[in-house]
């Protein structure tokens, strides 16, 4: 998911699930700035992984 760092370059954070978590990875430096809806998409992208989290 796109976003940008504290001095506005483009960065993403990533989202997997690997052996039943959720693995946030943060962009270079661990810092994030996300608009109101980059951050509506992360909660949505976080809601996914959840639930698959659950699936054999």
């Amino acid at each position: 998911m796109g976003c940008r760092d504290p001095f506005g370059r483009d960065r993403a954070v990533t989202v997997l699930v690997e052996a039943g978590l959720v693995v946030l990875v943060p962009p270079p430096g661990a810092s994030a700035v996300l608009s109101a809806q980059q951050s509506r998409s992360l909660a949505a992208l976080l809601d996914e992984a959840a639930c698959q989290v659950g699936k054999p």
